[in-house]
């Protein structure tokens, strides 16, 4: 077992879209075995990650390549809750070189609209390194995200970089965990740019504090405040969220402002477990599959 294990690992690192011969659920078996040391069944799954990969294989619509498109969702944000929510956008480009930096403010974000992790934060245009810039959302704008985890949403997205207005520093993303549009709890990551790394935190609807960690990350050192305007939040997110089986609808809370930041389908790809791991099997009976003949499109 232990070179199955080790063959299976090595494989899952090499570059994804060297396996596009392989259906999305036999390269997510693949992942799967890696992230948990077993197989799962297609037929039965239990847990919040299991039914997170059965979504990936089948429970895809054309709207989720919209909701997951960093760009165009604030349309729809716009359309469906208000204008009001959405981070303003500064600029839209399909190359890096195409990016007009004077028509820029000083402060800015800049981010790719198909990916997760191509970002670039500007607190000083005038001491912005844009060869590291360059480089990094470059690399995002030529990797298509849904090769890493057959994640299907992602896979007709249009590779773009967009700019956003800087909304501030150490911003806390309010992460609500919606079942069937039910928010039942609210991932809290907090401490992004500190020395000591992301902190993730687990509050329960009344905002109490759950024995929830994921292996990645450590709980923060302090107890988080409920933010003040969390009642809209789950407003919200439920409204944005009342179709879907299991969706992530995070928010930001600025000036006691409430700002949309993305929607999210299979959190960590649906390849990172909980500890204790009852709770892989508390979030997984939480989320009600649907039938496979009303997933078809």
């Amino acid at each position: 077992m232990e070179i199955i294990k080790t063959v299976i690992s090595r494989i899952v690192r090499l570059n994804p879209k060297r396996f596009s011969f392989l259906s999305d659920q036999m390269y997510i078996q693949l992942k799967f075995y890696d992230a948990f040391g077993r197989f799962m069944d297609f037929k039965n799954p239990k847990t919040f990650n299991e039914k997170i990969q059965w979504l990936k294989v089948n429970d895809y619509r054309p709207e989720y390549t919209t909701l997951v498109d960093k760009h165009a969702v604030k349309e729809y944000i716009a359309k469906e809750i208000g204008a009001e929510y959405v981070i303003p956008t500064l600029g839209v480009w399909d190359n890096f070189n195409d990016i007009d930096f004077e028509t820029l403010p000083n402060e800015f974000v800049l981010k790719c609209t198909h990916d997760s992790g191509g970002i670039v934060v500007c607190k000083d245009k005038t001491t912005l390194d844009l060869d590291a810039a360059k480089k990094k959302l470059q690399s995002s704008l030529n990797t298509c995200f849904y090769w890493m985890g057959r994640e299907r949403p992602y896979k007709d997205v249009p590779p773009r970089i967009i700019a956003e207005k800087y909304m501030g520093d150490n911003l806390i993303d309010y992460k609500l965990f919606c079942f069937s549009g039910v928010p039942k709890l609210t991932l809290v990551c907090s401490e992004r740019f500190s020395d000591g790394g992301l902190k993730e935190d687990f509050y329960d609807e009344e905002w109490n504090h759950l024995n929830i960690k994921r292996p990645q990350h450590e709980n923060s050192s302090e107890m988080i405040e409920k933010p003040k305007q969390y009642s809209l939040m789950r407003e919200l997110a439920e409204k944005l969220s009342t179709t879907i089986p299991f969706s992530r609808i995070d928010f930001y809370e600025i000036n006691e402002r409430v700002y949309f930041g993305e929607i999210t389908f299979y959190p960590a790809s649906g390849f990172e477990g909980f500890e204790p791991e009852s709770w892989d099997y508390i979030l997984g009976d939480w989320i009600k599959l649907p039938d496979k003949e009303s997933t078809k499109v």
